[in-house]
């Protein structure tokens, strides 16, 4: 039985040999492929100044920095989420401020983000969970009412839309991933879309040790800035992966159209927001009642391993992990969260895959439970 992975990469053959032809040029630092992925990424959300860095967790921590966010400040974002978001607002010495996530879309619940703002806040960090875009008019307007900055947390929602216009080509600042779980890759690495030149200036500084240099070539370093800069080598599995983002999207949402329709025959599942076609679909997560069910979550995983299957789980409810109890946080604080946080399984999903991929996931599943409830 071959194994179906939960996700998995897909690299073309001109994307491999352009990695090879990288690696024998001997210049494997930043260099013509980053200012090559930059300029198409720019391109490609409307001309927005972009910027890529080895990962998303460092663009949103340089991305902080950039704000001027620190000590005392606040920073709201979903309690359920990757712990990158969180841990970068700590980083920079400010505390995040979790708020409840809506159960269908698992997207910030933004009525309670109004009423979590406080003297301190200073920025609101939403996720675009799974690709599919936060409210995008109520984010802003609620930010603007309120001076906040707006990062957002786009690892999931690179080449979804809101309203016809990308995620990243409008708004404040915002933040991809291109991890090899995400729709598309550098292997490791990430991205910043900018719509003040001048921050994007003060990234520059920041992303690479504080250094600057005169017209005549004299350094300086003004700020103390880190280490960042993406690799040629990255880069250019990025200048491949790039052209083929918006096929790799459509065929996700293909293969999404099948889960639903054989889950539809499953209401006890709770399944994900279905969105529009501005949903990237990176991936696909349903709850398990697994209050009517005679079987655990780990049973069921172990099941679907036992058939060749992958499964993950996105995520566990932030507040619960031991850094966020010691902020004061407690169970019961955020239910959505603690609900997905509980039940939540992601079913496999990745371009490569066919619909016989989807069938097989759906008959395991449905046969794990059967059996559990002999």
């Amino acid at each position: 039985m071959d194994y179906l992975p939960f996700t998995k990469p897909t690299l073309d053959e001109a994307t491999i040999q352009g990695v090879v032809e990288v690696l024998r040029s001997g210049w494997l630092a930043s260099g013509p492929n980053v200012h090559a992925l930059e300029k198409a990424l720019s391109e490609y959300l409307d001309g927005r100044i972009v910027r890529t860095l080895t990962s998303a967790t460092g663009a949103l921590e340089v991305a902080l920095q950039v704000c001027g966010i620190g000590t005392g400040d606040e920073v709201i974002t979903p309690a359920m989420s990757f712990a990158a978001t969180p841990n970068v607002i700590m980083r920079v010495g400010a505390r995040p401020v979790f708020v409840d996530v809506d159960l269908d879309t698992r997207n910030i619940d933004l009525n309670q983000a109004e009423a979590a703002i406080t003297p301190r806040t200073k920025a609101i960090m939403p996720v675009h969970f799974s690709g599919l875009p936060v409210d995008m008019d109520t984010l802003y307007d609620l930010a603007k009412r309120h001076n906040l900055r707006v990062i957002e947390d786009a690892a999931h929602a690179i080449g979804s839309s809101w309203q016809g216009k990308k995620i990243g080509s409008f708004g404040d600042i915002v933040s991809f991933s291109f991890h090899p779980n995400k729709n598309m890759t550098t292997i490791e690495g990430g991205a910043l879309s900018f719509a003040d030149p001048d921050e994007a200036k003060r990234f520059d500084l920041l992303r690479f040790h504080g250094i600057s240099r005169d017209a005549e070539g004299n350094m300086d370093v003004s700020v103390a800035g880190g280490k960042y800069n993406l690799s040629d080598v990255a880069a250019r599995v990025g200048v491949g992966q790039l052209p083929l983002l918006d096929g790799f999207n459509t065929r996700r949402r293909e293969l999404v159209a099948h889960y639903f329709k054989h889950f539809s025959t499953d209401p006890a599942c709770l399944l994900p927001a279905r969105g529009d076609e501005g949903h990237s679909w990176h991936m696909f997560a349903p709850l398990l009642p697994l209050d009517q069910l005679n079987i655990s979550r780990k049973q069921f995983i172990d099941g679907m391993h036992q058939h060749g299957l992958g499964v993950g789980i996105h995520y566990p409810a932030l507040h619960l992990f031991s850094l966020y109890r010691e902020l004061g946080y407690r169970e019961g604080d955020f239910p959505n969260a603690e609900k997905i946080g509980r039940e939540t399984v992601t079913l496999p999903l990745f371009p490569a895959m066919t619909t016989e991929d989807v069938e097989r996931v759906c008959a395991a599943g449905r046969t794990i439970i059967q059996d559990a409830k002999k």
